[in-house]
């Protein structure tokens, strides 16, 4: 499964503090958290997030139209529906 992610997760190392699961067309999207343009955007297989990120595993039960958020990559996900 293709999802979309940020350069700065992969190249700068940066933690995904949030993730949506949108109910539109049940695509995931893997988030610093910050403003993000397009152009730093990419897709890149769930396979190899999970493999970037082990905590993401736990996100795989986020019903459609939710979000995970949390304040530092030790921090426990906090869920809610997407506003």
């Amino acid at each position: 499964m293709a999802v979309i992610s940020v350069i700065q997760v992969f190249l700068q190392g940066m933690p995904v503090l949030y993730v949506t699961h949108d109910e539109d067309d049940g695509g995931w999207q893997f988030l610093t958290g910050d403003v993000v343009s397009v152009s730093q955007a990419f897709v890149v297989a769930l396979r190899e997030m999970i493999e970037h990120d082990p905590s993401l595993a736990v996100l795989a039960d986020l019903p459609l139209g939710w979000h995970a958020s949390r304040v530092d990559k030790d921090a426990k996900w906090e869920r809610g529906p997407i506003e």
